[in-house]
């Protein structure tokens, strides 16, 4: 059976001496592990559309529960990445946790479409990193079913909270805290929480379109990678190695 997809590349793994594994990411079949045979021999014509991060059609054949490229041709290489290692590292650490995030022959064009438009804005556009970095961390975890309750103080109601409980999901005062509760709390101002509710609510097609000081901004990158990274209970390699390259 021949199945035609269109895919984002996550992760390129060697299989032997000449194939290799893909693990992509399409619109109506969620996750899908394939091979692609030959990938690894000099001057195949899979280089390019089976390069990490690559945006392809792939023509796919079914036997014995694999699937196996039989073509496949690039729609989109995001070449501003790869001329850049810092942004092609965060590109990478995205793959990363969508990789996580979504599961076999589960549909999910949401989370195609997020990791699309992020890659597009860090190849194309002078959208800053962190910004692109929040959006996509924060609209991610809410994708995954966790997203977090961003209206006021989840005890009081106060619109103006000065604390996010990243394990719960949910605004606090100070004042407000449990001495039983053990949850993680990190400092949150009014600029920071309008950003989240922004990300969180908006279209996802203007998910990019928000404005904030450079000082809000890096506090809404550290807010959004702790609340996801503790939603999702593991640490990730391609994160570790992008913060390294920012030292």
């Amino acid at each position: 059976m021949y199945l035609t997809v269109q895919a984002l590349v996550l992760r390129v793994t060697d299989y032997n001496d000449r194939d290799a594994l893909l693990n992509v990411l399409t619109r109506d079949h969620g996750q899908l592990t394939i091979k692609a045979r030959g990938l690894r021999r000099k001057n195949s014509p899979l280089v390019a559309p089976c390069q990490l991060l690559s945006y392809g059609e792939f023509v796919l054949f079914e036997y014995k529960g694999m699937y196996s490229i039989n073509e496949a041709h690039a729609i989109e290489l995001f070449q501003g990445l790869r001329r850049d290692l810092v942004k092609l590292s965060l590109g990478t650490y995205f793959a990363q946790v969508a990789q996580v995030v979504s599961q076999e022959d589960m549909p999910n064009p949401e989370l195609l479409s997020l990791t699309l438009n992020c890659l597009h804005a860090l190849a194309k556009t002078d959208t800053p990193e962190n910004q692109i970095k929040a959006a996509f961390e924060l609209r991610c975890a809410c994708i995954a079913g966790y997203a977090p309750d961003l209206i006021g103080c989840h005890a009081c109601g106060n619109q103006n909270p000065d604390r996010f409980d990243i394990s719960q999901g949910h605004l606090e005062c100070s004042r407000c805290r449990s001495s039983e509760s053990d949850g993680i709390r990190m400092p949150i101002t009014r600029g920071v929480q309008d950003a989240m509710q922004y990300i969180a609510y908006c279209n996802p097609k203007r998910i990019l379109q928000f404005r904030t000081s450079p000082e809000t901004m890096e506090m809404l990158s550290g807010l959004t990678e702790a609340y996801l990274t503790t939603q999702l209970e593991r640490g990730f390699s391609t994160l570790d190695f992008y913060k390294s390259l920012l030292i």
